[in-house]
């Protein structure tokens, strides 16, 4: 995966954006639903996929759940409908903000407000920082995202969530909150938002957060958004480009390529195979490159 290559794609996407910006608005927007679903599943959220829809199209959800979910789906969908519209540079000030939104009618002690006094958190092992010193280590991390190392913006990106996810800056909503600005960021740089997976938290995910707490290495942080950029990319460049967009299955039957092997090559994002609806699909016209 060489940067060459996801500038090659960033270059005609770029090119997308000027000739079709109203389908790209589109095509973010129709992602809305699923993004909320799963960043709420990462947290354990029992809603599905049509449940989140329809708290969106203004239904209740089928059978039981708690009314805490049905906040945290409007909300967020609030939050990352937003954020596609938003222009303003990451501040303290615009975290606090869709903060505030997130948690409002959850948390409202602990809505727009980083931890303070003795509100100590904890996930798992790791214990989050001192609430003494969560703005100020906020600011040196959004200052640090700004001017310094790294250099690459995939990098940067990945360097922040891992930072700010260690500082554990809120009571509640920190991962919500952190899979926002990843997106509110990528946007910045004029990349297309990406959805990270609830199915992959524990074998791509949580283990990424896990190696910088240990090590101070957000190397597989950058990996796993790497790859979910190249698939937003391949997404948008297919849906705007193609006629037909089919079943990645599909396509491995007639291609006669095994289903497994397809899938790799999907995970790994050699072929430009992307998912809707938790489904991978493809373009039907895209053909293997011949060595």
């Amino acid at each position: 995966m060489t940067t060459a290559r996801i500038d090659a794609l960033w270059a005609r996407y770029r090119e997308l954006a000027a000739q079709h910006p109203d389908a790209l608005t589109e095509i973010a927007l129709a992602e809305v639903p699923e993004a909320v679903h799963q960043s709420n599943a990462i947290e354990n959220s029992s809603l599905t996929l049509d449940d989140t829809e329809r708290i969106l199209e203004g239904r209740l959800p089928r059978g039981t759940h708690e009314l805490r979910e049905v906040f945290e789906a409007s909300n967020l969908a609030r939050v990352t409908t937003e954020l596609l519209q938003a222009t303003e540079p990451l501040t303290s000030d615009l975290i606090l903000r869709w903060h505030r939104e997130l948690l409002t009618g959850i948390r409202d002690d602990a809505a727009g407000r980083f931890r303070s006094s003795n509100e100590w958190v904890r996930v798992g092992a790791h214990l989050g920082a001192n609430p003494a010193f969560v703005p100020e280590l906020v600011d040196r991390a959004l200052e640090r995202y700004r001017s310094g190392p790294p250099d690459g913006v995939l990098e940067r990106i990945a360097w922040f969530h891992c930072e700010f996810e260690v500082i554990h800056p809120f009571v509640d909503g920190n991962g919500r909150i952190g899979r926002v600005l990843i997106n509110h960021q990528l946007l910045r740089q004029g990349l297309p938002p990406v959805i990270v997976r609830a199915r992959g938290r524990h074998t791509e995910y949580y283990p990424a957060l896990e190696a910088y707490r240990r090590t101070d290495r957000h190397d597989a942080m950058t990996r796993l958004l790497t790859l979910l950029v190249l698939e937003a990319l391949h997404k948008r460049l297919a849906l705007v480009t193609s006629r037909d967009i089919i079943p990645l299955a599909d396509w491995a039957r007639a291609a006669a390529i095994r289903s497994n092997v397809a899938a790799n090559k999907a995970k790994r994002q050699t072929i430009p195979a992307f998912r809707m609806r938790d489904r991978w699909m493809i373009a039907a016209e895209y053909r293997e490159p011949t060595r």
